[in-house]
């Protein structure tokens, strides 16, 4: 048994390099092989896969499967990296293909998962921070440790796990990539991530429009917040008095400013007439 020449991507061939791998690549029945029950992706780009099949049928597999020998069926193979690739043989119609056979533990069959997806761009933002934390839940990894293995910093991990913090329907949509990582980021912590992600959206917005969506929201919030309700009591009492609208812009330093609205000019004499008769 020899280690597997490098080849799949650094993070990849480093933990290849640290299993006890058979130097041959062989071939097998393609029915003989399982997905990776540690698989983080769930959702596989359908036009990636179109292309990667006419690929594998004008050139066949040029890159082997990484596989383990399945812990309870007999003669079957769980794969542990190239599900894409076995999927678009399946769907090109091969009925072998080349594998190359690994001893690997549930630990590191998730840590092979992770590296291939990641270093490939092909989790959405979900996915990724789902399998940063079943390492930590499953595996007991903290976040200083997933930066070292992921190869990004501990910040990143921490902002790719708080993800798992928004609202289920929000989630949902992140992994139908209907909003991205960067409106995610941008929803994690508010309390109406839910209305917030739904009007990006709708909208179509830009992570930047959403930003500035945000910081309106936010200020609209927080002036009708901030509203006294002494202040909201006297409104209400001036409009009972002269039946026009008043908003009372009163500020911490205790100054600020009137404003009655009126429709017409006999409305504007009635306001004239009313302070005229007090001063």
């Amino acid at each position: 048994m020899n280690k597997l020449k490098k080849g799949l991507g650094r993070g990849l061939s480093s933990l290849i390099g640290e299993t006890s791998t058979n130097q041959n690549i062989n071939s097998t029945d393609i029915q003989n092989l399982t997905k990776n029950r540690f698989q983080p992706r769930k959702i596989f780009s359908q036009d990636k896969l179109e292309e990667l099949t006419n690929s594998i049928k004008e050139r066949g597999i040029l890159q082997p499967i990484i596989v383990r020998k399945h812990t309870k069926v007999d003669g079957k193979y769980e794969i542990i990296a190239g599900e894409r690739r076995w999927l678009a043989a399946k769907n090109a119609g091969l009925k072998e293909v080349p594998i190359v056979v690994t001893k690997a533990d549930d630990l590191k069959s998730l840590e092979f998962a992770i590296i291939e997806n990641v270093q490939r761009d092909d989790l959405n933002p979900l996915e990724e921070a789902q399998s940063y934390q079943r390492l930590i839940d499953e595996f007991s990894y903290d976040h200083e440790k997933v930066s070292k293995f992921i190869g990004k910093s501990r910040s990143y991990i921490t902002n790719s796990l708080r993800i798992l913090t928004l609202p289920s329907k929000v989630l949902k949509l992140i992994e139908d990539r209907k909003i991205s990582a960067g409106h995610a980021k941008i929803l994690v912590g508010l309390s109406n991530a839910e209305f917030i992600a739904n009007k990006i959206f709708e909208k179509k917005l830009s992570v930047r429009q959403a930003e500035s969506f945000v910081k309106i929201f936010k200020s609209k919030k927080n002036s009708l917040k901030s509203r006294d309700v002494n202040v909201q009591s006297l409104e209400n009492s001036l409009i009972d008095k002269i039946g026009l609208k008043v908003v009372i812009s009163n500020r911490k330093d205790n100054k600020g400013s009137i404003k009655i609205e009126y429709k017409d000019l006999d409305q504007l004499n009635r306001i004239i007439n009313t302070i005229k008769a007090y001063y």
